[in-house]
């Protein structure tokens, strides 16, 4: 297989075990997947908030999706793996809280203050900014679309993709659909876990300068460390002195 295909059919297998998990563990708090390919196993890590409603009872619902993967995809008996992992901090994942505006959504809650809801929720959870678009059939029969934001969003360049953890749903309503895009600007951690570890380029940290020395202290201390050296070497000389054999006279009439 050329490179090209092999990145093509890779990217189709992601897209399609997403939309699988999506609509299977929508109610579980998915937060995405990834994929961990060895020569002999392939790993895929499910990260949920919810994660023992994943594991099912016994272990049997992860069970069941492994052999779902394991027939639809065409792996051998034991080559492909499916594990559960816990979302940190679900309120800097935008997958949950999409999955989160979604259910309040159907379950009739006004758009307004579902989105002020999710949003603060998210910056609570230390966010450096959030932002929600919901656009459909609102109310009435025009449809439109509402922005909701706080903090600070960066939409270009390499921080963009690096910073900003963006998630896509759509609701299916009575009166249309309704879609749902939710963006999260990380925090940076140097440890990275919540978020990059890698800082901004446009921020700047300005160090405290170090303390001065006294001139005069620095005078006597030189001082004190010379005369501190010559009665080392008087010291050392006196000790050489001391060591040295002392040659006897030579005796008169040779």
């Amino acid at each position: 297989m050329s490179t090209k295909r092999k990145f093509v059919a890779d990217g189709c297998f992601y897209a399609e075990l997403n939309e699988l998990l999506i609509s299977e563990l929508a109610e579980d708090g998915y937060a995405g997947v990834e994929v961990r390919t060895t020569p002999h196993r392939t790993n895929i890590i499910v990260r949920a908030t919810r994660t023992q409603n994943v594991l099912g009872e016994k272990g049997q619902r992860i069970r069941e999706l492994t052999s779902v993967v394991q027939k639809r995809f065409d792996f051998d008996d034991g080559a492909v793996e499916l594990y559960a992992e816990r979302v940190i901090n679900r309120g800097l994942c935008a997958q949950a809280q999409a999955e989160s505006l979604k259910y309040k959504l159907l379950g009739g809650l006004a758009v307004r203050r579902a989105c002020y809801g999710v949003v603060r929720f998210v910056m609570e959870a230390s966010a450096k900014g959030c932002e929600v678009i919901v656009t459909g059939k609102l109310r009435g029969q025009r449809a439109k679309a509402m922005k909701f934001g706080d903090g600070y969003m960066i939409k270009t360049g390499h921080a963009s993709m690096v910073y900003t953890d963006t998630a896509v749903r759509h609701v299916m309503l009575r009166q249309g659909v309704v879609g749902i895009r939710v963006a999260i600007f990380l925090p940076q951690d140097p440890q990275g876990l919540i978020g990059p570890k890698i800082p901004l380029d446009d921020v700047v940290t300005i160090m405290e300068p170090k303390e001065e020395p006294n001139p005069e202290t620095l005078l006597q201390q030189q001082q004190v460390a010379e005369a501190a050296r010559l009665a080392a070497q008087e010291a050392a000389l006196a000790q050489a002195a001391a060591a040295a054999p002392v040659e006897a006279a030579p005796e008169a009439g040779f």
